[in-house]
């Protein structure tokens, strides 16, 4: 079937999703908007969303080499992608090797310390909320997602992240910490969502330099420049 691009079907922070003919299928359209802050610093950059679009297939396809599904297709153009569609469970799986952010704030730990093992956290994917922290008590008594598929949600995210740190590591990066989401389709739990620098932060290895979206929340400068790096160091093409 030709795939073709119909009505919008929502619009996120640095993405818009597109209904196509195909009912199971969707469009991701990858815009240059950077946001942070619940969206209360909003900037664009050229050429970040082609980027992001390039590294997100480059991931996924990393990903899916060792057995974890995802829901990316193929690229259909520098900023579009075609994706299945899944039933987005509305949780974050987020796993720390590093602490920094919201956990040094929340715990009072000192930033830059090593985590062993790593600290693996749910968050209820809800802007008006601030994306409340949840445990698994709160995904069963709220129906949020089925219980044997949080089990697999946990363990497919420790499997990426093994895969993962592994790969940024060759690059002389470490990975710090990152965010992955997960939905359903046709009954099979799938990665969903993105991968790319706006959803983990990456320091390189001997000066702790970020090169990762902290440089726009913390007004660094260079966060394009930072991206095209960490794809360079990969072998990404861009």
């Amino acid at each position: 079937m030709l795939i073709e691009k119909q009505t919008e079907l929502y619009s996120g922070k640095a993405k818009t999703v597109y209904m196509t003919n195909d009912p199971t299928r969707l469009i991701l359209y990858f815009r240059d908007d950077t946001s942070a802050f619940d969206g209360r610093k909003i900037e664009q950059f050229t050429r970040k969303g082609e980027i992001n679009n390039k590294f997100n297939a480059f991931i996924m396809e990393k990903l899916a080499a060792i057995g974890i599904p995802t829901h990316l297709e193929r690229l259909l153009s520098a900023q579009e992608s075609l994706v299945k569609r899944l039933k987005m469970f509305p949780i974050e799986c987020v796993v720390r090797n590093i602490a920094t952010g919201s956990l040094c704030r929340r715990l009072g730990v000192q930033e830059g310390m090593d985590l062993n093992p790593p600290v693996f956290e749910f968050f209820l994917k809800n802007d008006a909320l601030h994306d409340p922290m949840i445990n698994e008590y709160h995904i069963r008594t709220f129906h949020w997602a089925p219980i044997d598929q949080v089990e697999q949600m946990k363990e497919y995210t420790f499997r990426i992240n093994d895969v993962l740190k592994q790969l940024f590591l060759e690059a002389n990066l470490l990975l710090v910490d990152y965010k992955l989401e997960f939905g359903d389709f046709q009954g099979q739990l799938v990665l969903g969502d993105e991968f790319t620098l706006d959803g983990c932060r990456l320091w390189d290895v001997e000066t702790r330099k970020k090169l990762d979206k902290d440089r726009f929340r913390q007004g660094l400068g260079g966060l394009i420049e930072a991206y095209e790096e960490v794809a360079q160091r990969l072998g990404a093409s861009l």
